[in-house]
């Protein structure tokens, strides 16, 4: 059964702006991973990416399951004003991101395993409160489709502060501690853009009272959407964190220039999490499982079918990409491939995972727990023949054996599957490949001035054409989107 229009319309709607914000993110981190990578180097990027890595695991933990349960705290409040809800859950974070900030301090070593630290290193989880601020007044306004928040304060101000603060400090006497000043920077440049909507749109909590017996019943509804986020971040993180424990820090910082850029494909189906679990949480409250599927199927489409040039153009590109940010990262070409096929597999379990949380919560946690252990046991085993390669098939292995886990375990949950893919992308993705096939035979530089910008336009007119169905073409046309609301409502 298909879901109404309204769905799709709203869908739509949210989806317009995360992918305005998905090129956003793409014009600003690139420069960030140019700057880095120029001006810092392979090794001190290297140490930034695992202390960034054990950060912003640290800030997941913290979250304890909000960052999804808030939705469903929200759509199932009958009694109390929203705000006092949402003051709820800021606080509990805090809390939460506090002390495990507060263990990090006293135990910098987690962070920086090797190497001297300075007074700027062992401050650093305090931005774990700016992380966590950030998350849930973003997800509070999600909830009231407000994903324009979300895309100013993480798809602009965010990446550009980081990227502007890392050239001035290069050049200062912090210049040793640049690229960790500048994350910090970023991260409350983003917390304070995320504050101030927040308030605007929920109001001051007038009336409200902190009460720990709220907080540990809010926490304790939340364990089991907090175990499977801190596990499915984990599985994106962990490669990172074996690879630096078994490689030096130059392969751990190509490799971390390589997950970035292959990583800019798989935000865009992140980016779609907050305008598809509160519509999912609502869906499920009100036992509306048809309509759950249809949503889940037209994003995770929608996502797959923007992604899939992403990857074709970076990945047949992939020697000259690297090569962008210094000649000693050209040796991560083949990690880069691997790290794009990885998010392509791993996109219809992130989706699918999203009406899992909401249906099959403990199931996924046990599916999650296990491809992490794959990510674990394959990287561990291959990066010592391998390199960062090992580590990144290891990844590849585990995402693609959840997407598949987890479409079986929510066509369950639902009575009805909710594919995601379609053939079209095949059709699409042919005549695309071919063009960047041609286009490897160029010099390197040609190869991605006129290579990438011709297989984007190669796929999108095909699928465009041939693959889009009228509700897909929503995604792109506004206008339209916005008549076809009008009239319905009618």
């Amino acid at each position: 059964m298909a879901a109404p229009p309204t769905d799709t319309s709203a869908l739509a709607r949210g989806g317009r702006h995360n992918v305005l914000g998905y090129v956003l993110r793409l014009g600003a981190r690139i420069p960030f991973l140019f700057i880095a990578g120029r001006l810092y180097g392979a090794e001190e990027l290297g140490r930034f990416a695992y202390a960034v890595a054990i950060v912003e695991f640290a800030a997941a933990l913290a979250m304890l399951g909000l960052k999804r349960g808030l939705a469903a705290a929200l759509a199932n409040n009958r009694q109390r004003p929203e705000t006092h809800i949402v003051m709820d859950g800021l606080l509990l974070v805090l809390l939460a991101g506090g002390a495990v900030a507060a263990l990090l301090v006293a135990l910098p070593v987690l962070l920086f395993p090797d190497g001297p630290i300075t007074p700027a290193m062992r401050l650093l989880p305090l931005v774990i409160l700016f992380i966590v601020t950030s998350d849930l007044t973003l997800t509070a306004l999600a909830f009231r489709h407000r994903i324009d928040a979300q895309v100013r304060a993480r798809a602009i101000i965010e990446p550009w502060v980081l990227t502007l603060a890392a050239t001035g400090i290069a050049f200062t006497a912090w210049a040793s501690n640049g690229l960790m000043i500048a994350y910090a920077v970023s991260l409350a440049a983003a917390a304070l853009a995320s504050v101030g909507p927040c308030v605007r749109q929920f109001g001051l909590p007038t009336g409200w009272r902190p009460s720990a017996a709220r907080l540990l019943a809010l926490a304790r509804a939340n364990l089991p959407l907090a175990g499977a986020d801190a596990i499915e971040w984990s599985i994106r993180r962990v490669d990172v964190v074996i690879l630096g424990r078994l490689a030096p820090a130059e392969v751990v910082g190509i490799y971390y220039v390589a997950q970035q850029v292959a990583s800019l494909a798989g935000r865009l189906r992140s980016s779609f999490d907050p305008i598809l679990a509160p519509m999912l949480s609502m869906a499920m409250a009100q036992g509306r499982r048809s309509d759950a599927a249809h949503d889940i199927s037209q994003v995770g489409f929608w996502v797959m079918s923007v992604q899939f040039p992403v990857v074709l153009a970076l990945g047949l590109t992939a020697e000259g990409t690297m090569g962008l940010f210094g000649p000693e990262f050209a040796a991560g070409a083949a990690v880069l491939a691997l790290l794009l096929v990885a998010e392509l597999l791993g996109t219809p379990g992130a989706v699918t995972e999203t009406g899992l949380v909401y249906s099959r919560p403990r199931e996924n946690l046990v599916l999650s727990a296990v491809a992490i252990g794959l990510v674990a046991v394959v990287a561990w085993l291959a990066v010592p023949r391998l390199g960062g390669a090992g580590a990144a098939l290891g990844l590849l292995v585990a995402l693609g054996f959840a997407s598949l886990g987890r479409a079986r375990l929510l066509a369950r949950a639902l009575g009805q599957p909710a594919p995601v893919w379609r053939w079209s992308l095949i059709g699409a993705a042919a005549p695309a490949a071919g063009v960047g096939l041609a286009a490897r035979q160029l010099p390197e530089l040609w190869m991605m001035a006129l290579g990438i910008p011709a297989i984007l336009l190669a796929y999108g007119v095909v699928i465009w054409r041939f693959g889009y169905r009228q509700a897909d073409r929503m995604l792109f046309q506004a206008a339209r989107a916005r008549q076809k609301t009008m009239e319905e409502g009618q």
